[in-house]
This record gives structure tokens, sequence and C-alpha cells, in this order.
């Protein structure tokens, strides 16, 4: 009987904290994007226009070249980073080259850096007084100059940013595959390239068509790189920033940010559908894909390896190098002196304490939130038609670029008829768009381990009488612990290199690092743009690698106490 009488009342806080979710998300998400599309069809002084922003957006030359130049960037790039992406990932998976540890530990280092540590790193090799420019300073017999400055700079910055998505999704993709396929084209007498193209590229074409999207979207959307070594070549994110922070025109900024979601939600939706297509290329009949000993195709790897890992070494090195340089490239002796930021257009050391307060901030509440929401959503068992609509909700952030919503925070909180107008200005408003711009990735990592739980806990907690708030607290969490720390430093590393979804937002006296990046590379001042880059950079590693080490030591644990089991057994 009390079973029976206790289910209304555990229905009842089911809706609620649905309902709770969904508003959350609502408020968050789904209002300021709706404020953002208002406003552009409303001119200036607030009188509906219809379609003339965006006529007036495709009649102005300038501005029109600006999408054309960003497609063009985008495809580039998407086309440049895949092809890498996809040697990379089957040199490290489908190879016996010696080294793979350190190839994967370098392909992840663009994660760690904000978007302008490439564009100030190209500009210390392939700018005016780069050192490939100008030969080492005249030491080497010849001299290489790429005109940086325009569509090759922002192709080269995109491509580093987008290659460790792109090969994170291909070496996952890489990874399963049936060898009996292999087997059955080796009895047929297909050579190498006919297996690529009829067993290989087939097994992992979800995965390639999601790489193409993520690497496409990254690069329409990104601000940094663009603002670093785009020169005098526009694009849209660098059009909004102009709109928006140059001319204070809010309605054109609005309409360009349209402009600039609707190809990321085009890529969006499409990868949801390839998503949904894929089947399972490994079953339990499937036989694991076996690396037979080839010195040749090693040895082509281990080439496409070390240059592509050589390369991004050389970027890291060099803005690591230029950092401690006096005067670059007149007088090269090394010391500390860009790391005093008391006199440059940055503001000193304290947008590095603000980033990492708001980094720390982001990944306390993102992760309890995120977790939260996911478990109500993966756990509730009403109200299936509202739970498919937070789902929705809680993947529309990966659609959404960092500038639009910062863009669209502003019409939305900036409104003093806004009950929540006084998060405007604050430091919270900041934590909130990250905590969104972030949130879609830490829901899919915390539903995929909500989703690998026995139900059977559940089913013994009931018959138990034990408590829903119980279990969570003494199962779930603890089972959970190791996607919750991936959260947690997904959110702080992302929040520290994060430029797009802030800048709009941050207040006078509140910058960021990223942001101070911005100002002291406008200001000339590129050493210590370089400098503040690197700290950054190394605390992300200093996270990265706590987030490890805590997770070696839950694994430790688990097999200590699964062995301890064992013996006692």
């Amino acid at each position: 009987m009390n079973g029976i009488a206790l289910l209304p009342k555990g229905k009842a806080v089911q809706k609620w904290l649905i309902a709770l979710v969904v508003l959350g998300l609502s408020v968050s998400v789904l209002l300021p994007l709706a404020q953002l599309f208002a406003k552009a069809f409303y001119d200036k002084t607030g009188q509906f226009v219809g379609l003339d922003n965006f006529f007036a957006y495709f009649s102005t030359p300038a501005l029109a070249q600006s999408l054309h130049n960003t497609l063009y960037i985008s495809a580039l790039t998407t086309l440049i980073a895949v092809t890498l992406a996809f040697l990379f990932a089957y040199a490290l998976t489908r190879s016996g080259i010696r080294g793979k540890g350190f190839y994967r530990a370098v392909a992840l280092l663009p994660l760690f850096a904000p978007t302008m540590m490439h564009g100030i790193a190209l500009t210390y090799l392939f700018g005016n007084q780069g050192l490939i420019t100008t030969g080492f300073f005249g030491l080497l017999p010849f001299q290489w100059d790429v005109e940086l400055y325009g569509p090759v700079g922002i192709i080269l910055a995109e491509v580093v940013y987008v290659f460790p998505q792109a090969y994170l999704i291909l070496a996952v993709s890489l990874a399963f595959a049936d060898y009996q396929l292999y087997e059955a084209a080796d009895t047929l007498g297909a050579g190498h390239l006919r297996k690529l193209w009829t067993v290989t590229i087939p097994g992992v074409k979800y995965g390639i068509a999601s790489a193409c999207f993520v690497s496409f979207t990254l690069s329409f959307t990104d601000f940094g790189a663009p603002k670093v070594v785009g020169g005098q070549f526009s694009v849209l994110a660098t059009d909004v920033y102009k709109q928006v922070i140059g001319q204070q025109n809010m309605t054109m900024g609005a309409t360009v940010g349209l402009l600039l979601i609707i190809p990321a939600l085009v890529a969006f939706v499409v990868d949801r559908i390839v998503e949904r297509k894929q089947h399972a290329a490994v079953t339990a009949k499937s036989k694991g894909y076996q690396i037979k000993q080839n010195r040749l195709r090693d040895l082509f790897y281990t080439l496409v390896c070390l240059a592509v890992s050589g390369f991004l070494l050389l970027l890291m090195a060099t803005v690591a190098f230029a950092s401690f340089v006096k005067v670059w490239p007149y007088n090269l002796s090394l010391g500390f002196w860009h790391y005093d930021f008391s006199n440059v257009a940055g503001e000193g050391i304290a947008p590095l304490w603000n980033s990492m307060l708001v980094a720390a901030l982001t990944a306390v509440i993102g992760t309890c939130v995120t977790f939260l929401s996911a478990y109500v959503m993966e756990k509730a068992k009403v109200w299936r038609g509202l739970r498919q609509v937070g789902y929705f909700l809680s993947i529309l952030p990966l659609a959404l670029p960092g500038l639009v919503i910062g863009l669209a925070y502003i019409f939305f909180f900036n409104n003093p008829a806004n009950p929540l107008h006084g998060l405007y200005g604050t430091i919270w408003i900041l934590v909130l768009a990250n905590v969104v711009h972030f949130f879609a990735v830490g829901f899919i990592t915390a539903t995929t381990a909500l989703k690998k739980l026995d139900p059977e806990f559940e089913q013994a907690a009931e018959s138990m009488g034990i408590s829903q708030a119980k279990l969570f607290w003494r199962v779930t969490v603890p089972v959970c612990l190791p996607a919750i720390i991936e959260m947690a430093v997904y959110f702080f590393i992302n929040a520290m290199v994060t430029i797009s979804a802030v800048v709009f937002l941050y207040a006078a006296d509140f910058k960021l690092a990223a942001v101070s990046i911005v100002n002291m590379d406008d200001a000339g001042d590129i050493a210590p743009a370089a400098a503040m880059s690197v700290i950054i950079v190394v605390l992300n590693i200093i996270a990265r690698a706590g987030a490890e080490w805590m997770s070696a030591r839950l694994r430790k644990r688990a097999a200590g106490a699964g062995q301890k089991k064992g013996q006692v057994a």
C-alpha cells in the first residue's frame, strides 16, 4: 500500500523536474534565439521592416562578399582538415607505426589553445617579420612569403583549429571494423586501393560525413582566427563583431547573426539524420581488425604523422619562444618581460584570474546542471512529449555559434522589462553563456553514461524501499564519476579558450583572458598576447592532466574492489 500511495507523489515530482528543466532551457536557449530572430526584422527605431535588413545586407557588395568568403574558407578548411585527419586517424588505428601515444597527445594540443593563438603562431612564422618569411632572419638561403593576412592565413588557422575534432570523430569510426570483410577482399584479389574504396571508406562514411559537418560548422562560425590573420578579408563572424562593436548597428548584427546560424543549423540537422542512419558495423560475430606487417605502409604513415605533429608542435613552440623574446625580431634576448601585463592593452593579469574564476564556475555549475538535467530526462517515465522537447533543447546548442548566443543574450537580457535583466553585465551572464554554449556535449556525455547503468539497480532500490535520492548519491553518481570528471574538465577548458560566446557580454571592468588577447593583438602587443595564450594552454594542460589522474585513480580503485570481491567469493 505504501508503494502505491507513494507512486502518484513520485510522478508529480518527476513532472515538476521535467517542467523545470524544459523551462530553464527555454529561458536560456529558446527565448534569446526568438528575440534575436525578431530583431532582424526591425529597424533601429523599432519599426517592423520585414526583410529590408536582409535586402540591405545583400545589396551592400562588401557585406555580401563576406558570405561568399565564409563559404569559401569553410569549404577549403573542411577539405584539408578532414583529409589530414583521416590519414592521421588511419595511421594510428590501422598501421603499425611507433609512438602512437605521442602522436595522439600532439593531435589534441590545439584544443587547449584559444583560436587566436593559432593566428598569432602563424604571424610569427609567416608574417612580415616571420621566421619562415625572413628565412630565419637571413640565416637560410631561401625565404617564403605565403601572403598570410587574408584567406591563406585564415584557412591555415582554421585547419589547425578543427583538425582535433575531425581526428577524434574519424579515430572512433576507424577503430571499429570487421576484419572478415578485408579477408574476403583479399580472397577476391583486391589491392590496397580497391579495399580502401570498397571496404574502408563505406565502413566509415558516416564518420567522414560527421567530421565534414563539424569541421564546416566550426570554421564557418569561428571568430578568433579571422580576427588575428584575416586582414581585410571579411567573413561573417567578423562582420557581426564590426556591426555590433564598431558601428553599434544591432539590427544588422542580428541579420548577420541569422545568416551565420543557417548553415550551422543545416549541418546540425543533416548530421543528426546521418547519425540515425548508422548501424552496427561490429557484431558479436565480427572479427577484430588485425594489423599486418608492412614497412612501406608504416613508413608512409610515419611521415604523415611526423609532418602533421611537427607542424602543430612548431606552432606551439613558436608562440612559446616568441613570448620570451624581448623585441621580435631585432633583440632575441630571452626573459619574462612579456609576462608582466601591467603596461599593455590587456589591462594586467586580472583578466587571467577572471577567466579562471569564470571557467571554474562554469565547470561546477555546468556539470551539476547538465548531469541533473540528463538524469531527469533519462530516468523520468512521464510526459514523454515534453521530455522530447527537453532533448531537442538540450542538443540545440550544438548548432548555435558562440557569437549567436552572445548576440541573442544582448537582446534578451539587456532589456529592462526582462525580470532577469539584473544578470546583464555581471559574471553570471558569462557563466550562463558558457554553460549553454557547451551544454550539448556535456548532456550527450551524461546520457551516454546513464544509459550504461543496469536497470536492476533501480528495481532493487524500489523493492527495498530506498529513495531515488539515496540511489542517486550512493550508486548513480559514483558509477558515473568518470563521465562527470570528463564533463567538468570539458567545461573548464572550453570556458578558458572561448571568445565568441563572451565577446559581447563582458563588463568593462571584468575582462577575460581571451578578450585581452584580442585587445592586445589589436593594439600591436603581439608578444604579451602570445604570453597570455601560453599561460592558458599550460593551465588547460594541467586541468586535463588532473582529470586523467583522477580517472586513473577511480579505475584503479574499481579494479581493486573487483579483485577483493573475487577473492571473497
